[in-house]
């Protein structure tokens, strides 16, 4: 059975930049879709999560928001990276490569002298 995990705290943000940069301009449902299917159903995306993230990447300058028509025929805010949010996304990639950078050596067997 495969057991869902929560989203870490801080990383929503980055996954939601990272979805736009990818995929361009996408309602927020397509959003939280696209990062269920990017962690292979393995994360446990609870949508009171993604649209706070949205408002507050928003308010942010780092997205930009239209409404417009999703693909069932429904109005639906749209959401679209900016040229803020391009070097936002930049900064949050290195700041996580480098996160994770240490956080790997601490799985690193030690080395014997």
């Amino acid at each position: 059975m495969n057991e869902k995990t929560d989203v870490w705290q801080g990383t929503m943000a980055l996954m939601v930049l990272k979805t736009l940069e990818a995929l361009g301009p996408q309602h927020g449902y397509g959003i939280a879709r696209r990062i269920e299917q990017t962690s292979e159903n393995v994360l446990a995306l609870n949508y009171g999560t993604v649209y706070p993230a949205l408002v507050k990447l928003e308010q942010e300058g780092y997205i930009a928001a239209e409404w417009g028509v999703s693909d069932n025929n429904r109005k639906a805010k749209f959401y679209k990276l900016t040229r803020a949010g391009r070097k936002q996304l930049a900064k949050e990639t290195q700041k996580w490569e480098t996160t994770t950078a240490i956080l790997a050596r601490f799985f690193v067997p030690p080395q014997e002298s």
